[in-house]
């Protein structure tokens, strides 16, 4: 059984940034695809990013694009979303997501979650 734990998110102005982090529990981590996706109000849960085992290939949703960077560290068994130039519209609870997806876009593919973490992003 595999546990992920979010944290860092928050409240930020438009503009700013901010880093989750997601720590993962279990010897197979460094074996997972790891992703991140978020939920806002009255929307369905969709895709921000994701990164390969090998952590040589990362995926991005066209919105995020150039402001939002996804990393791993294997040796703490880490995930990152580093956020930046963050808009009023990335206001989400986010999700940390584990497993060995082979559509990393579609949320049912992924077979571990954590709990989330409220970011909110005020204009």
């Amino acid at each position: 059984q595999v546990q992920l734990v979010e944290s860092g998110g928050g409240l930020v102005q438009a503009g700013g940034s901010l880093r989750l982090s997601c720590a993962a529990s279990g010897r197979t981590f460094s074996t997972y695809a790891m992703g991140w996706f978020r939920q806002a109000p009255g929307k369905e849960r969709e895709f921000v990013a994701a990164i390969n085992w090998s952590n040589l290939n990362t995926y991005y949703a066209d919105s995020v694009k150039g402001r939002i960077t996804i990393s791993r560290d294997n040796a703490k068994n880490t995930v990152y979303l580093q956020m930046n130039s963050l808009k009023p519209e990335d206001t989400a609870v986010y999700y940390c997501a584990g497993g060995y997806s082979e559509s990393y876009y579609d949320p049912a593919t992924w077979a571990y979650w954590g709990q989330g973490t409220q970011v909110t992003v005020s204009s």
